[in-house]
């Protein structure tokens, strides 16, 4: 199957524990716990995001930067980057998967993203103003 966004949304309104809605082409999921992560199709892929800190909160972004690339790979299916939002760069947590995944592929990318973030923002809170 290839999924599209409506039927993307469709599945994931199915989880008791988020609350899904659709907003500018994408899905907007906020977990139990109150963390926020984006659904979006971009052609052969999903790709699920969550912002996790503004980079000016950084204390030291060489030292961040170089202790998340030597630790990123601990954390399955969740990468590290940096992207800007109306002028301001904000470091996420980011997974891809093939827009021609299973259902259940979705939702564990989905889970494992909250969880990555919750124990991303764990580890690199000494980085953190």
């Amino acid at each position: 199957m290839n999924w599209d966004l409506s039927a993307i949304e469709a599945s994931l309104s199915k989880q008791n524990k988020w609350v899904v809605h659709s907003e500018n082409n994408c899905l907007f999921i906020t977990n139990e716990d109150g963390l926020d992560a984006y659904v979006a199709v971009s052609g052969e892929q999903i790709v699920v995001e969550s912002i996790l800190f503004a980079s000016s909160s950084v204390t030291d972004s060489a030292a961040l930067n170089e202790h998340i690339l030597k630790t990123h790979q601990v954390f399955p299916l969740t990468t590290i980057g940096i992207t800007n939002v109306e002028d301001d760069d904000y470091y996420m947590a980011f997974g891809a998967l093939s827009s021609q995944s299973k259902e259940e592929s979705i939702i564990i990318e989905v889970e494992t993203l909250f969880d990555n973030v919750a124990a991303f923002l764990d580890a690199y809170e000494d980085y953190l103003k």
